[in-house]
């Protein structure tokens, strides 16, 4: 399993190559001088040279991709046109608001889909299973920005029982010590700033997983209809077992191989994803960041936030190859 895994990582290395390649091309040909940009329309041409020459712009461009290939081997993705900082630093302090977002989303999903699809695959044709499915599809459909201005404009605008944006109310917030609010809050034992955190998160990390939501019930229904055939399932049944211990302890232990590989893809998904929703609620994560970097034409730390993801992606499905041989040990010969 080592192994496979060791040549599933090295296999890798060309797929992040060809992406921070397109990546950089792309930036570069859109439209717009970040020099001007930053520096402002009306500044003289020598304080332009002096820009693009402190930023490396003004080398031809294979030079500065091997440049930033080069230095970003070791984690060095430059310094931010707009921030004057070492993209690292950058990405560091807004990663973890969209990481933490992301993990309630994938945690509510999972909560509300698998049990969901777990009935209503159990029981085909049922009422469960209709309401199931309609919930599926209702999940699936909903664009993420349209349930989020829906959430803020019910539960914010005319209950007014949840905060429109943000990640925490000023002067609530302990000290930091990891950047997830939420663990922060719960080692420090503050459950006033647990409790606050919880609720400026909810909203947008309900409209971000509710499509994955719809996804995971889909899958999971479909993954115990397959297995609820199966002759093991009969045998269960023909010793005597209880429905529900059949349910549970033999259909949905082997129906899990399809529903870890959506909820590892979706987690990458929901962190490259959550552009939308940061803006909408006006979260402070990477999302939001990768906006203003491109409106700024901020080369290196666009380049190093879409990495950041490439390289997300790649952990979480070596992750989940993993996870197959915990699940179901055949996969292990």
């Amino acid at each position: 399993m080592t192994s496979y895994l060791t040549q599933r990582a090295l296999g890798t290395i060309p797929v992040l190559l060809l992406i921070s390649l397109v990546v950089f091309l792309l930036i570069h040909a859109a439209p717009g001088d970040p020099t001007l940009m930053l520096l402002g329309e009306e500044t003289n041409a020598a304080e332009v040279a002096k820009a693009k020459a402190r930023w490396g712009l003004d080398r031809p461009l294979p030079i500065q991709y091997l440049r930033f290939i080069t230095s970003a081997v070791t984690g060095d993705f430059g310094k931010s046109f707009k921030y004057a900082e070492p993209v690292s630093s950058v990405i560091k302090t807004r990663l973890p608001a969209t990481i933490e977002l992301a993990i309630v989303s994938i945690i509510i999903a999972t909560l509300l889909a698998i049990p969901l699809g777990v009935w209503a695959g159990s029981k085909p044709n049922s009422w469960i299973d209709n309401l199931g499915t309609s919930f599926g599809l209702f999940g699936i459909s909903m664009p993420s920005f349209w349930l989020g201005i829906m959430l803020i404009l019910v539960l914010a605008g005319i209950l007014n029982i949840l905060p429109t944006s943000g990640r925490s109310t000023y002067g609530v917030a302990g000290p930091e010590i990891t950047g997830f609010y939420l663990l922060d809050s719960i080692m420090q034992k503050n459950s006033q700033a647990a409790w606050d955190a919880l609720t400026h998160i909810f909203m947008p990390a309900l409209a971000l997983g509710m499509n994955m939501l719809g996804i995971l019930m889909r899958v999971t229904r479909s993954a115990v209809l397959e297995v609820m055939n199966e002759e093991y399932v009969v045998a269960a049944r023909a010793k005597g077992l209880a429905e529900k211990n059949v349910v549970w302890r033999h259909v949905t232990s082997n129906a899990l191989i399809p529903v870890i590989t959506v909820v590892g893809l979706e987690l990458g998904t929901l962190l490259s994803g959550s552009i939308i929703v940061e803006t909408v609620f006006a979260w402070p994560g990477s999302g939001s960041l990768l906006i203003t970097a491109l409106n700024a034409r901020d080369y290196p730390l666009v380049t190093g936030l879409v990495m950041t993801y490439t390289v997300a992606f790649v952990i979480i499905n070596l992750i989940i190859d993993g996870l197959y041989a915990v699940v179901d040990p055949r996969i292990r010969y």
